[in-house]
């Protein structure tokens, strides 16, 4: 049966946490979808697939077509769309008209946005009107640029204090969960058992309700970096490097494509 969004918000403190995951494309939601609680069609579309350097690159454009075609697997689970950097911020209203944009134009259930206090205002002028939001809190790559770098945060008394108001200030403007991201593992812990709402860890704790990672992560798929939280489940950029030298070599030596691989007038096998 179909998972609702408030099934998902009545997760907390499960027996078993929640499962999430990203995708950006048809045949890897089809993929994920038996596995996971909820699917995540998150901005980091544009670091993973895009080669930008951060996420505040990604276009509401962008986002809705990526949504469509995680909506074209049909999935079985609650999908989220990210709203994008300069797409919510400024006001309610800009935010109201960002999001039924994505949801009218996606079929998505709901979006997720980054902020604390700073966003509770925009966050309820969503919620009010019925439209699903997951909050998104500690490390927030959108801000990536004014914070200096991908900080990890909740290490002092005075961020935990910080992190504390804008766990409670999402919360009471409506989320139905929400993201703490690169967030020391005891501090996670404590924000967790101070709100009423399912937490989704990454580079959290494992005391939150659920967990997400970034599937290309998760595949062993992306070169360069990888964040100490995203452990490697299958090593793929191997075996595509491999894949890859294998067609090369049989072109060269003219092993490919070989008489099974062609058409033929006796045939006409597809």
């Amino acid at each position: 049966m179909r998972l609702t969004l408030s099934d998902i918000q009545s997760r907390k403190n499960p027996d078993e946490p929640l499962v999430c995951l990203t995708a950006y494309t048809t045949p890897m939601a089809r993929s994920l979808c038996p596995h996971v609680d909820l699917l995540l069609v998150g901005d980091s579309v544009g670091t993973v697939l895009y080669g930008m350097p951060d996420t505040t690159g990604v276009t509401l454009d962008m986002m809705i077509q990526h949504g469509r075609a995680v909506m074209r697997a049909a999935p079985d689970v609650p999908v989220i769309i990210d709203m994008p950097y300069g797409t919510y911020e400024d006001s309610p209203a800009q935010a109201l008209s960002n999001a039924r944009r994505i949801l009218q134009e996606t079929g998505a259930h709901g979006v997720k946005l980054e902020g604390g206090v700073d966003m509770a205002e925009i966050i309820a002028a969503l919620t009010d009107t019925g439209i699903a939001v997951m909050g998104h809190i500690g490390l927030q790559p959108q801000s990536v640029k004014k914070d200096g770098g991908y900080k990890i945060k909740g290490k002092t008394s005075a961020q935990i204090e910080a992190l504390m108001a804008d766990a409670r200030a999402v919360e009471n403007a409506g989320v139905f969960a929400l993201v703490i991201e690169g967030t020391i593992a005891e501090t996670a812990s404590q924000l967790t058992r101070a709100v009423g709402i399912p937490t989704i860890g990454i580079g959290g704790s494992p005391e939150c309700d659920g967990q997400i990672l970034v599937t290309e992560d998760l595949l062993g798929l992306l070169h360069g970096h990888k964040p100490k939280f995203a452990r490697e489940y299958a090593h793929l950029r191997g075996d595509i490097d491999k894949a890859a030298a294998r067609f090369a070599d049989d072109v060269r030596k003219r092993t490919f494509p070989l008489p099974d691989n062609l058409y033929t007038r006796s045939t006409g096998k597809t």
